[in-house]
């Protein structure tokens, strides 16, 4: 497998589906919000990208679920290897392209996860507890990446539930038990994958963030979150979704102004985006090997990048390291 990964607007999508054309491949998607069906402008699924030469590059894990369903890691890794050993029977390169941190961390490093065991009598001693304690039960289970889970209780029950099965999971391995005998685990083969980043300086993606942001304002983001309202998506839900729903749905309940939501969700983009690099170094520092490319060069050079990586017998070496010494490019 080959995986593109980068900060939103650096051209991920473009450069996967060029790639997996070239290399008779399909493209996985790794985007945590591109699972919901009519969540299409908001969450850049860029239908368009995946047209090459007249021919659609065929895409795979978006439009799931419907909004409102709480889509979560478990899922994505069985609906992953289902595509992944499909595109594979097939003799296709499967091509893995997203930003969201935690669904790449699960396929490339392999989460072992579990899913949540319907323990009745468990859950029940969990009712009258203080959200506060719940959350510390939540913390001794695992090291939290994120708060959503704390945003609401059914939210925070059901992370407990899935936190303790999968603990549950881990003491059966460290104890010589099968996974496949715990009728809640599911097991996570190792994939082999060459990853490549897409790295570009601050200012251009500062400036891509907005251009593309104005554009999605003017060209109907904010009619898509009106019909997810008509549809019944409560504002509540929707600003659980983040970043672009979040702050249109403030806007259109009158919470924002309309310059107040340009900017405001402007700046939620640009700190988004330096959390993705974040996330990614840490990926880097903890054994994952990323190739990084330069971001400002167009698509067709970094494809070609790309394959001279995989086929050192062009002779053309590997793409240069853009975090080494006096390179200050980086988001």
């Amino acid at each position: 497998m080959v995986t593109i990964l980068g900060p939103t607007a650096t051209g991920k999508t473009a450069l996967a589906a060029l790639l997996a054309f070239e290399l008779n491949g399909e493209v996985i998607s790794a985007d945590s919000r591109q699972v919901y069906r009519g969540m299409n402008i908001g969450t850049g699924k860029d239908y368009d990208e995946y047209m090459v030469g007249g021919i659609r590059v065929p895409v795979h894990l978006i439009d799931l679920v419907d909004p409102g369903y709480e889509y979560n890691i478990f899922e994505y890794q069985k609906d992953f290897l289902r595509v992944y050993h499909d595109i594979l029977e097939r003799k296709k390169l499967p091509v893995l392209c997203g930003g969201s941190g935690m669904y790449l961390e699960a396929i490339l490093k392999g989460y072992q996860l579990a899913k949540a065991v319907n323990d009745q009598e468990f859950l029940a001693s969990l009712h009258d507890k203080p959200d506060g304690e719940l959350t510390d039960l939540l913390k001794s289970y695992k090291t939290l990446h994120n708060i959503t889970d704390l945003e609401d209780r059914p939210r925070l029950l059901k992370a407990i539930m899935v936190a303790r099965s999968s603990a549950r999971l881990g003491m059966l391995s460290q104890h010589g038990i099968s996974s496949n005998s715990y009728s809640g685990g599911q097991p996570f083969p190792k994939i082999d994958s060459t990853i490549f980043g897409i790295n570009c300086p601050r200012g251009l993606v500062k400036a891509r963030i907005r251009n593309r942001l104005e554009y999605r304002l003017e060209n109907g983001m904010i009619a898509e979150v009106e019909q997810l309202l008509a549809d019944g998506i409560t504002p509540e839900r929707l600003m659980k979704y983040g970043l672009e729903y979040k702050f249109v749905s403030l806007y259109l309940t009158g919470n924002l102004s309309r310059t107040g939501l340009l900017s405001e969700l402007n700046i939620a983009i640009r700190q988004f985006a330096k959390r993705q690099m974040t996330w990614f170094r840490r990926m880097e520092r903890q054994g994952l090997t990323i190739h990084w490319i330069d971001g400002r060069l167009p698509v067709e050079q970094k494809v070609a990048e790309i394959r001279a990586f995989l086929n050192p017998s062009t002779g053309i070496s590997h793409p240069p390291d853009p975090f080494s010494p006096g390179n200050t490019s980086s988001p």
